[in-house]
């Protein structure tokens, strides 16, 4: 059986390690794509955009609301990939243990 300061001990190291990966995801940039690759956004881990890229090809003036579609579609995108490494690296850290909708600093 483990003694209390013990429990605490690995509480403060996995608290310590999240925190070093909050920092490395927060670096991370994950890029979204759209329209076959023609509108792409990346965004670090706290998802702020970081840059945006059209194809030139899609700066029709009547054509707007389709570029639009595509900036949503690849910002989607990009925040689904920074959200599962997110929780991949959750799950990395707990070896899968479902803390039961424990609030996380993530």
């Amino acid at each position: 059986m483990m003694n209390i300061q013990g429990l605490m001990k690995q509480a403060q190291m996995m608290q310590k390690r999240m925190e070093e990966t909050q920092a490395k995801l927060a670096l991370q940039e994950y890029e979204g794509t759209s329209g076959a690759g023609m509108v792409k956004v990346n965004v670090n881990g706290e998802f702020q955009v970081k840059k945006v890229n059209i194809d030139k090809s899609l700066l029709v003036a009547d054509e707007g609301d389709i570029l639009e579609d595509l900036l949503v579609a690849a910002l989607n995108d990009a925040h689904a990939k920074a959200s599962k490494a997110k929780q991949d690296s959750l799950t990395e850290m707990t070896g899968g243990l479902n803390l039961g909708g424990m609030k996380l600093p993530f």
